[in-house]
């Protein structure tokens, strides 16, 4: 497919994304973040209090080179994920964790126009944490990130992929309606995630491990 239709959500109208104006410690690093579902943009678009808008545009991806993180194991996503975003290092094994992904998964984001990967937003941050603790096993980890169907997030990087997008309409987001959802979806991904928290995954593969033996991307544990 040579084009793709995306939405940003924001509490803003954005006729025309800025490249270079995005913040360097979101989940890809700076770039221009949007969905391809139109009802999750408006989630993302909405404060407790403020409506928003779902901005549409459709991006010409021909030629634009393509960074599928869906074809990576979760430790790349994870590497990405923790070069970029701010968070505090409570632990030794969480230091560790954090510089062994950076140094054996981390793929070059930068080098791309085009980044296509989970969304982390706080809740889902926070299960990425709880793998770097040891507290969960990878494959809860994988578990976890889908418990609230954030989706895929579609990354602009590449000052290319910015002179490609075109911004074709807009459609308001009323927080009455869009706050609540958003909130929901959360809260089930929250909820779910501490019944997963009950089931013991003693013989799961977890951060220790994956220092321990030196585990790369090509063990089979990690497909």
């Amino acid at each position: 497919m040579s084009k793709l239709d995306l939405y940003h959500g924001s509490p803003n109208i954005l006729e025309k994304p800025l490249f270079g104006h995005g913040k360097t410690w979101n989940d890809y690093g700076a770039g221009f973040y949007c969905t391809e579902q139109k009802e999750l943009a408006k989630e993302w678009a909405v404060s407790d209090a403020s409506n928003g808008y779902a901005n549409k545009y459709t991006l010409e991806t021909k030629d634009l080179l393509l960074l599928n993180l869906g074809d990576y194991t979760m430790l790349h996503w994870l590497a990405v994920l923790v070069q970029h975003r701010e968070f505090q290092i409570t632990t030794p094994i969480m230091k560790r964790g954090k510089d062994y992904l950076k140094a054996h998964f981390y793929l070059p984001v930068e080098n791309y126009d085009l980044i296509r990967g989970y969304r982390a937003d706080d809740s889902y941050f926070s299960f990425a944490k709880a793998f770097l603790t040891n507290q969960i096993s990878y494959v809860q980890l994988s578990y976890a990130m889908k418990l609230g169907k954030l989706g895929e997030q579609v990354v602009l990087k590449s000052k290319k992929s910015f002179e490609r997008i075109k911004f074709e309409d807009y459609e308001l987001a009323d927080y009455h309606e869009y706050f609540p959802k958003k909130k929901e979806r959360d809260e089930k991904a929250r909820s779910n995630y501490r019944k997963l928290l009950e089931e013991d995954d003693i013989e799961g593969l977890f951060m220790r491990d994956i220092l321990r033996e030196e585990i790369k991307a090509d063990d089979s544990r990690l497909q």
